[in-house]
């Protein structure tokens, strides 16, 4: 992997002495079917590249990961592959002012959803590919110079086997038996794509007539395997789509670019999505095979207008180099929710950010890895752990506070210029802060430099002091940040004074808004109200920071957080109240006592089950191990009891019934969810589909209520794609150290399994109430972390170190543990450094919060 790393000063050098002016990639991908399972499959990849160089004579290289290479020319003279391709780059010496590349290779087919996946569907054996490439593995598909800054028009063309339709970039058509596809605009190498496959297809049209008269017609195409054909609700996706480009069009002012708008849903996906121009690659469990709540529907319908804003931010106008990675995802992040509450359905969609984002920019803001926003990333190994909770969700919630700063129109007119300025271009930070600066009239530096390049989160807390009568006499907004990263930020925030209605209703009666700058800042607007029951610092969630309360309030939350009539208010409250729980100064214990008081009156689905989740983990991580199993036996008692009283068939009764499946280990829990999959047993309303029964197996399965047998039985029922994942989980969750044995060995020493099935694997491997089983692996995890870093992929690499690092051996010694491997390897791959140094902080917090459980 390190040989395979590009550092930032080489792409600057690369950068400064070449420009492209365009690709020819041929494929035959027919070699993807036929033949044997094992071994090394590869595929025929054809490039030229068209490029000028402005220092003749001067030497370089390409880029290009792949087994063999069978030739290479430089401007007609042949060279030898043996010695300009050392297995990741190829020399290039001699350069004219223009030059033709063209590399013959066979590259490998990818089971590690890196490059060109192959997949093969168990259910009917068919073949299905797809190409992945953020940040830097197009070139383990084709010859190219791998930066973002190194744009240039493609002429893409496939060879695949008889029946198959492919899919590029650009339209594609089949003439004598190859798809060639229209060139594309300029665009980056990491998002060009191929798919190809038998997949199920359907198709739409979007059209559109501007105010001067002009028509804008895009194709739309939707795709899975067959085998998810039954269950693909197309006409939910094309309704986004539309809607979606129906609401970026209104705000740009920059018609869609890119000609068609396919989406693919893909099998064994990394990640949530990617923004391909025309090709949109999604992963396929967004199309659901059971029953799911609205909330799930919302979740794919942000991701489909994310991608979609990438095809401006990102796609239109990309980032130089990945230090401004946050100039595509931070805006995608922050479109994707503000497009969704302005053009669809999902109205609410802004307590989801509020209550499900922004705990991930908070969780990794607080990580010793944090860093601005801006980042500093010196390699493709550091832009790859980069794709974080800091430049996604932190870096939307910063935007989002933007707009409340220079005002919505200011912003969206600012990135209409930046568009029409930059199209087709690179920028860097300073592009997009003239362009704002333009528009709102405001120093965008001073904003930059404590937002965008500094680190860290704040702290807000209201003080307030009360005359005779009751009323406020000042109301105070105290501002602390950690020493680690001292920085005090300007925000822009609501103040909400609440109060008990008599009907018991926690209700607000006044709010102001101010300019919190400095350590206190004093809400004049707010002296002479009553006094509230409840103060609600960054009401309305404009700014990015932690909630603080004083103590009457959270005396009030104790009593009455589910009596919030506000669904965003609450949310706030809820995140604030685990926040709380997560550093310490409120008793997991206690944390669980609110969810089991008011999460039956939670309205919002998407927060009920973020409740659900941060419940799990305060009962798994955070509670004092000695009051564990009590905990465990009043979370299932709590669970079952709203089960059973959720209205039949509604989406708030499934959401019980995953949770309840979740938290289950006393015998009669275990029984109930046997019964309810053979029929014994029955809650009114509630449908048992294949989804919810794997969801009931996993912890029969790990309690060893579900033998090999017994699930291999339900694999037989679904077998599918979905179904063996689902399989793989169940079978590495059983309680025995042989099953555990075997599960380590299929992960870490052995690289047969694909990606897909690896992160089953390790999803089962560590099961809370198996900790007894867990003592071996802790050395064994820190003696081999070098080597898998080194032998695997760096996408598997991540999820070994991240999956298996020995978090539910929550004691001082795995701590030292840790400490003294990081002592001991000051030398090993940063990237690596950071992913441990991630896991040893999260153990640390663990423990403080056990600490403080312990001492309720």
């Amino acid at each position: 992997m390190p040989g395979e790393n590009l550092s930032r000063d080489e792409a600057r050098e690369r950068a400064a002495l070449l420009s492209v002016d365009g690709y020819d990639v041929a494929l035959d991908l027919r070699s993807a079917i036929g033949g044997s399972e094992t071994g090394t499959r590869t595929f025929r990849s054809v490039t030229t590249i068209r490029f000028r160089c402005n220092e003749p004579g001067a030497a370089t290289f390409a880029d290009l990961i792949a087994p063999s290479v069978t030739a290479v020319s430089l401007n007609g003279t042949d060279l030898d592959p043996s010695e300009v391709f050392d297995g990741s780059r190829i020399e290039l010496e001699d350069l004219r002012a223009e030059n033709e590349l063209v590399v013959d290779a066979q590259c490998a087919y990818s089971r590690t959803g890196e490059g060109m996946h192959r997949f093969v569907d168990p259910e009917d054996g068919e073949v299905y590919l797809y190409t992945q490439y953020e940040p830097a593995d197009a070139r383990r598909v084709f010859a190219n110079f791998e930066q973002p800054d190194l744009k240039a028009p493609y002429r893409m063309e496939v060879t695949a086997p008889e029946g198959w339709n492919a899919w590029s970039n650009g339209v594609g058509e089949l003439v004598d038996g190859v798809w060639r596809f229209a060139e594309t605009k300029p665009i980056s190498t990491y998002i060009t794509a191929f798919v190809a496959g038998p997949y199920h297809y359907v198709t739409d049209t979007y059209e559109r007539i501007f105010e001067d008269g002009t028509r804008l017609t895009v194709p739309l195409g939707a795709m899975c395997r067959k085998g998810l054909a039954r269950y693909f609700d197309s006409d939910d996706v094309f309704l986004v789509t539309k809607q979606g480009l129906d609401f970026f069009h209104d705000h740009f002012d920059y018609p869609y670019p890119f000609g068609k708008y396919d989406q693919a849903f893909v099998p064994e996906y990394n990640l949530g999505a990617m923004e391909n121009p025309g090709l949109v690659t999604f992963r396929e469990e967004l199309i659901f095979r059971g029953k799911v709540t609205q909330a799930s529907y919302e979740r794919r319908a942000n991701v489909i207008l994310h991608e979609m804003a990438h095809m401006w931010f990102g796609d239109l106008v990309t980032m130089r180099w990945w230090d401004d990675l946050w100039l595509k995802e931070s805006f995608a992040d922050f479109m994707g929710s503000f497009s969704m509450v302005g053009a669809t359905r999902f109205t609410d969609g802004w307590i989801t950010f509020a209550n499900n984002r922004k705990s991930w920019a908070y969780r990794a803001d607080q990580l010793p890895s944090t860093h601005p926003i801006t980042a500093d990333i010196r390699d493709l190994e550091a832009a790859k752990l980069n794709f974080d909770g800091i430049t996604y969700a932190k870096g939307a919630s910063v935007l989002k506070q933007l707009v409340a700063y220079v005002g919505q129109d200011a912003f969206l007119e600012g990135a209409r210029r930046y568009f029409k300025r930059h199209a087709y271009g690179n920028t860097e930070l300073g592009d997009l802060l003239s362009a704002l600066e333009e528009t709102s009239g405001r120093d965008m530096g001073g904003w930059a430099r404590s937002w965008l390049q500094t680190a860290g989160v704040n702290s807000l807390t209201p003080l307030a002091t009360y005359n005779a009568e009751g009323r406020i006499t000042e109301l105070a907004v105290i501002q602390e940040a950690v020493e680690s990263h001292p920085e005090l930020r300007p925000h822009r925030v609501a103040v909400g004074l609440y109060r008990l209605s008599p009907d018991g209703e926690l209700v607000r009666y006044a709010r102001a808004e101010t300019d919190v700058d400095g350590p206190r800042t004093v809400v004049a607007e707010l002296a002479g109200e009553e006094r509230p029951a409840l103060i609600l610092v960054n009401d309305d969630d404009l700014t990015y920071c932690k909630i603080r309360f004083d103590e009457g309030s959270l005396d009030t939350l104790r009593a009455h957080l589910g009596d919030l009539t506000d669904p965003l208010a609450r949310a706030l409250c809820w995140s604030a109240m685990w926040n709380l729980t997560r550093d310490a100064l409120m008793p997991a214990r206690d944390f669980i006592g609110l969810v089991l008081r008011f999460a039956g009156q939670e309205s919002d689905i998407g927060v009920l089950q973020m409740l659900h989740a941060w419940a799990r983990s305060a009962l798994t991580h955070y509670s004092a191990p000695d009051w564990r199993a009590e905990g465990g036996r009043l979370v299932a008692q709590g669970a079952l009891r709203e089960l059973r009283l959720a209205e039949p068939g509604s989406e708030h009764q499934l959401t019980w019934a995953r949770f309840f499946a979740s938290v289950a280990s006393a015998d009669v829990d275990l029984q109930l969810l046997q019964g309810l999959l053979d029929g014994t047993a029955k809650i009114d309303g509630l449908d048992v589909d294949q989804e919810l029964r794997w969801t009931f197996l996993e912890p029969l399965a790990a309690h060893g209520r579900a033998d090999e047998a017994a699930l291999g039985a339900e694999l037989a029922r679904d077998d599918t794609a979905s179904g063996k994942r689902h399989q793989v989980r169940c079978l590495a969750a059983r309680p025995s150290a042989a099953v555990k044995a075997q599960a380590w060995a299929q992960v870490v020493e052995s690289d047969a399994l694909s990606n897909a099935l690896v992160e089953a694997t390790i999803a089962g491997f560590a099961q809370p109430s198996q900790r007894e089983l867990l003592p071996p692996y802790a050395p064994k995890y820190f003696a081999v972390l070098e080597r898998v870093w080194e032998e695997r992929s760096i996408q598997i690499a991540m999820h070994v170190v991240r999956g298996m690092f020995p978090a539910l051996l929550d004691s001082p010694q795995t701590l030292a543990d840790t400490d003294a491997w990081l002592a001991s390897h000051a030398d090993a791959a940063p990237a690596l450094r950071r992913l441990v140094l991630e896991a040893r902080d999260d153990l640390a917090r663990v423990l403080r919060g056990q600490a403080c459980d312990a001492g309720a």
